[in-house]
């Protein structure tokens, strides 16, 4: 209820301010299929440009409470940590083989929240091929959870003169995609290529849309 309550003032408050700096235009890939109304437990998967993105999809997604996983370097500064936990973000740590966070994400879906994913685990850095490889998460979680996956891609152009654009993609299922005769990392494999394949998909439809 807190983080909810926490969300909610900061989105009021916050409103002006991100108009300014993002002014984001939000393209559909079937509106009518998925809008920025997001009705029960879903996992958003998106391409990764900045830390800025999970800002901006706090506005796009305003009516309901986004739960990203965070990596760990994020909650090393006090007040950004302190800031993200109160907002929700699930504590993700790279360099401990540990997949709490998975648990703390099922927990979330299972209550019919909202989890948030990057599964490029990191920003890409100059001249590396976007979206990096897929970390399996995001697929797993999908497959454990049954919940629905919204596919989401940002331009990442931000307090620039251009505007920011994300592209909201139809949501789908992972049974959709994976045959029950397949072994669990078979599943896994498939998924998570599929998910990067409907990230670029994305990206590509915004590229046809301005040329």
């Amino acid at each position: 209820m807190m983080i909810s309550f926490f969300n909610a003032f900061v989105k009021i408050t916050a409103w002006p301010v991100q108009w300014l700096c993002f002014r984001t235009k939000v393209i559909y890939e079937d509106k009518s299929a998925q809008s920025r109304r997001i009705k029960g437990a879903a996992i958003i998967v998106s391409n990764h440009t900045s830390v800025f993105d999970y800002a901006v999809y706090l506005f796009v997604f305003f009516t309901r409470t986004l739960r990203f996983q965070m990596a760990e370097v994020l909650f090393k500064k006090k007040l950004l940590g302190l800031f993200l936990k109160c907002m929700g973000g699930i504590f993700v740590d790279r360099d401990v083989h540990d997949l709490g966070f998975i648990a703390r994400s099922e927990s979330i879906l299972d209550r019919g929240g909202v989890v948030g994913v990057f599964p490029e685990g990191r920003l890409p850095r100059p001249g590396e091929e976007r979206p990096l490889p897929f970390k399996i998460g995001a697929a797993y979680l999908a497959l454990s959870s049954g919940a629905p996956i919204i596919p989401v891609y940002t331009n990442g152009s931000y307090f620039t003169k251009k505007r920011a654009k994300v592209v909201v993609g139809a949501p789908f299922f992972a049974d959709d995609l994976v045959g029950s005769e397949l072994s669990d990392k078979e599943k896994i494999a498939l998924l998570n290529d599929a998910l990067r394949r409907r990230i670029i998909e994305l990206g590509e439809m915004l590229n046809d849309k301005t040329d």
